[in-house]
């Protein structure tokens, strides 16, 4: 194993950024990984604030940055290049510092969401469902484009998002059509569901979970089950949740800020799982 590096930075942005658990995850890497002098903080940063927070930071002291809404595209042209898969979806995650300050941009995101199938026997679909068309509705076509090799249907509640998601569609390659929200109980017969609301939002389609269901990743993890989540379940079905999504994209944010490979995925997971269970309610990241 390569000498480990000591006393570096690291840290969450965004607004809010309260209640993210990457500190607890990160936090979590460094101990198993035993990284002494690292640390790993949340900051509220708004938009308008961005430029200012990364122009400050002192060189040379920073491994990188994870992001949450609403800098991961706002950041795009404060850094000095970012990965193919960051620039599919315009959507930066991950700021990596180099040893010559450079801000490299990445999106963990998308390979987070794909190791999280994978991780539940989910490595081809013939087709699926995407339930919203919100930020993470683009990096989940972005992950369909790898793994589903049939038609993609996304539901969604105006025409300017299903306009919106044809064109992420079109950019990524994915067969795509879009069908009103009303009609959405029609797309968990697919044989996977990806459910990308906000919380409540997929609540009363509860009832219409079919008696045989596929797979459901639903990106939320708190509160947790949702009730879409618990009825699939109920029903057989396998369940991919908001947490297996943050673990394994933080697991790749360790890897690239760190240098350690592999990144301590059961570590970060129990204290994620411990965290989520000893605080209230409040909103997903």
């Amino acid at each position: 194993m390569a000498d480990r590096p000591t006393g570096r930075r690291a840290a969450v942005l965004g607004s809010p950024v309260a209640h993210s658990l990457s500190p607890v995850l990160h936090r979590a890497a460094y101990e198993a990984l035993g990284l002494d002098g690292w640390t790993y903080d949340r900051f509220e940063v708004a938009e308008l604030g961005l430029a200012a927070f990364l122009d400050e930071l002192p060189e040379g002291d920073w491994a990188g940055l994870s992001l949450t809404m609403p800098l991961k595209r706002v950041v795009i042209p404060l850094l000095d290049d970012i990965s193919e898969t960051a620039a599919s979806v315009e959507a930066v995650n991950t700021v990596v510092f180099g040893a010559d300050g450079r801000r490299h941009g990445d999106n963990t995101d998308i390979p987070g969401m794909l190791a999280a199938l994978r991780e539940h026997g989910v490595e081809k679909v013939e087709r699926a469902s995407v339930l919203g068309a919100g930020a993470t509705a683009s990096s989940a076509l972005a992950a369909l484009s790898r793994i589903c090799l049939g038609e993609v249907t996304a539901y969604v509640r105006s025409e300017a998002r299903a306009a919106e998601m044809r064109r992420w569609g079109e950019r990524l390659g994915v067969d795509l059509r879009t069908a009103d929200w009303s009609r959405a109980a029609e797309g968990l017969g697919a044989p996977l569901v990806v459910a990308t609301t906000p919380a409540g939002a997929t609540d009363a389609l509860a009832a219409a979970v079919p008696d045989r269901p596929g797979t459901l990743f639903d990106v939320l993890y708190e509160p947790w089950p949702t009730a879409l989540a618990a009825s699939w379940s109920a029903r057989g079905g396998e369940v991919v949740g908001g947490l297996d999504l943050l673990v394994h994209q933080a697991v790749l944010q360790v890897q690239r800020m760190t240098g350690q490979v592999p990144a301590p995925l059961a570590a970060m997971r129990a204290a994620g799982e411990q965290a989520l269970a000893a605080r209230p309610e409040t909103p997903g990241d």
